[in-house]
């Protein structure tokens, strides 16, 4: 990795030294990584750009939080926790590619250059979004309705992962934390888009299930093989007059045995919120513990997802909604087989979230914010049972109040007041009559 690493550094200067003057072109069909993306979910469709060359724009992102948070929970099992102080956490960072490789076809490279999860460079992904067909005399049938995007990337699923932070791009995410139920990943595949209209918007995508490629024939057990992630996503996005903006999706993703899905999990650029309700004595590094503050229901084997977004703009005013339930189960250890694994259906479980986010813009260009989210998260969150045998519900709620100011079209300073609640966790669990509470201060930079 480090080899790859240092390679990989090499080339990027290389490549920029050769590059010269067109390090900040403009890209087609892209979403900014400044101000001008926020409340912008799929890449705009347009066919009205003129190729003239290859362009390449360097782009990057860096936040840096100040935070002062305190927790508590039952500690009769001896799950102490930390005691948090103030203080600023690692900063994190990304560098981004953004190459014009013909008209209508564009490349994308996303990497971390610091993170909570790796403190050394490495790649995120990338892919290739096509909208035009210039190969072909006549491509007007698919540069007006169609879009194909094939790499390894963030599977387009719901319209939560646009208002997300993402390692240091948090230009987009008008509060500090992401959902507390996390659905981001990035796997090898591809999507289809058809925009039927200039507001319906239809996808379907097909992926390998995993965060990593993968050539070996995987374990079976039960003679299953490892399937595919399937996901489809359907929009309708439109401005109704000039105060006005409503939109709404509804996205659905099955996996029938993924060998390690990691939906729920696969950010590992590490949550916000550092050293919530870690237990004392537990790693608290660039690698350690790093998804405090949010929940993976632990859905590695088979998931079923759905999630609908609600979303209305009326002038400064805006709400943004999210309706999600998933079910799934990993698989479980054979009893009568040592080191293998097999199915249980009597391992299913079933989550819901659900969340809401109100703010008010004001100022010119909409500079400066106020706003409060609201999430919840319950089911079967976990693989414990009761003494009947039954999975546990248990229950996580998050209220988060923010303000934030653009000081200009590529920095942003936030701060936010958290408070999250733990219920019906058993006995025993750092997370019984859990509680982590506080402010946190958050400065970024894109472009």
């Amino acid at each position: 990795m480090t080899k790859f690493n240092q390679t990989f550094k090499a080339f990027i200067v290389i490549a920029l030294l050769g590059l010269n003057l067109n390090v900040f072109a403009q890209i087609d069909n892209w979403r900014p990584w400044d101000q001008r993306g926020v409340n912008v979910f799929e890449a705009p469709k347009s066919t009205d750009a003129v190729f003239d060359g290859v362009k390449v724009k360097v782009g990057g992102s860096f936040a840096q939080q100040f935070q002062s948070l305190s927790h508590t929970n039952d500690t009769t099992g001896g799950n102490q926790l930390y005691d948090l102080a103030p203080g600023f956490p690692l900063a994190t960072a990304n560098l981004n590619l953004d190459v014009q490789l013909e008209d209508g076809i564009r490349l994308c490279l996303e990497n971390y250059m610091s993170s909570r999860h790796h403190t050394e460079f490495w790649v995120k992904g990338g892919y290739i979004q096509i909208d035009k067909l210039p190969m072909f005399a006549n491509d007007d049938w698919f540069a007006d309705k169609f879009r194909v995007k094939v790499g390894h990337f963030q599977p387009n699923f719901g319209d939560q992962q646009f208002r997300r932070s993402d390692n240091g791009n948090a230009m987009y995410n008008q509060f500090v934390g992401n959902y507390i139920m996390d659905g981001f990943t990035t796997e090898v595949g591809g999507e289809v888009y058809y925009f039927a209209t200039p507001e319906i918007m239809l996808m379907g995508g097909l992926s390998n299930g995993l965060i990593n490629g993968g050539v070996t024939a995987p374990a079976e057990p039960n003679g299953k093989e490892r399937k595919p992630t399937l996901y489809l996503k359907a929009a309708y996005d439109k401005q109704l007059n000039d105060d006005t903006r409503v939109r709404l999706s509804a996205s659905l993703m099955n996996n029938a045995n993924s060998g390690r899905n990691t939906f729920y999990g696969g950010d590992r650029t590490g949550s916000r919120y550092y050293g919530a309700m870690d237990v004392a004595g537990a790693s608290l590094g660039a690698s350690g513990n790093f998804t405090s503050g949010r929940w993976n229901p632990g859905f590695s084997n088979q998931i079923m997802a759905i999630q609908i977004n609600p979303f209305v703009k009326f002038k400064g005013l805006e709400v943004f909604g999210v309706i999600e339930s998933a079910s799934g189960m990993n698989l479980v250890a054979d009893p009568a087989n040592a080191g293998q694994f097999i199915f249980d259906d009597a391992n299913k479980r079933s989550v819901m979230q659900v969340g809401g986010e109100f703010l008010y813009r004001f100022l010119e260009n909409e500079s400066a914010y106020i706003g409060a989210k609201y999430n919840s998260l319950s089911g079967q969150l976990q693989t414990a049972k009761d003494a009947n045998g039954d999975f546990l519900e248990s229950s996580i709620t998050r209220i988060e109040i923010a303000a934030g100011w653009y000081a200009t079209q590529n920095l942003l300073l936030k701060a936010g007041y958290t408070t999250q609640d733990y219920t019906d966790f058993q006995a025993g669990s750092r997370y019984k009559d859990g509680n982590f509470n506080g402010f946190v201060i958050e400065a970024v930079a894109a472009f």
